[in-house]
């Protein structure tokens, strides 16, 4: 199975810092991982594997924090799960070209949470979205398209209040990540 794993808060404002090259070399040398590949320097991550995504991305997570000295949170999808997100961004075609006439960076992303959110925390969000700042939450992940910038968005800044791990990607990387787990399978 292919697998994508999405590392949070590495090589953000010169914290956490992990070289790919290093990332990828403590990924394969993982007893159950193989073909492993990174993709940019957020900490993106492709590789196949037959075990369970619970226990997987447990092993990994652990095995990161000894070899880099920190614990970093790893979200997990499978390169299915993968499709599914880009299969169904619930914002039109007309408002993502509207959010990015408006924008000079990009204005679609995707926060992958580690779990699905409590539907009472899902409700915290509410007060932060507007005309400008929109969001929908999907399962375990949140499409979120803004009008101006991710850096100046309150949604943006609140969404650790679902009270869930989240790590954020550009629609960009996405679709990227996906073209690249295609290309693993074929």
């Amino acid at each position: 199975m292919i697998y994508i794993a999405l590392l949070r808060g590495i090589n953000v404002g010169g914290k956490n810092k992990v070289k790919m090259a290093d990332l990828k070399c403590t990924l394969e040398l993982m007893e159950g991982l193989s073909r492993v590949q990174t993709y940019i320097q957020s900490g993106n991550v492709l590789f196949e594997s037959d075990e369970e995504q619970g226990t997987l991305r447990q092993r990994i997570e652990q095995e990161l924090e000894n070899a880099f000295g920190f614990a970093i949170t790893v979200v997990l999808r499978t390169l299915e799960e993968l499709r599914e997100v880009a299969a169904h961004c619930p914002f039109s075609d007309e408002e993502i070209a509207e959010a990015d006439a408006a924008s000079d960076a990009e204005s679609l992303y995707v926060a992958f949470l580690l779990e699905e959110p409590l539907q009472e925390k899902v409700e915290r969000l509410k007060q932060y979205q507007s005309e400008d700042d929109k969001y929908h939450v999907a399962g375990r992940d949140v499409y979120l398209l803004f009008r101006y910038s991710v850096r100046d968005s309150k949604l943006a800044i609140n969404l650790h209040k679902l009270d869930v791990p989240v790590t954020v990607r550009n629609w960009k990387t996405v679709t990227k990540l996906l073209t690249l787990g295609t290309a693993m399978e074929a």
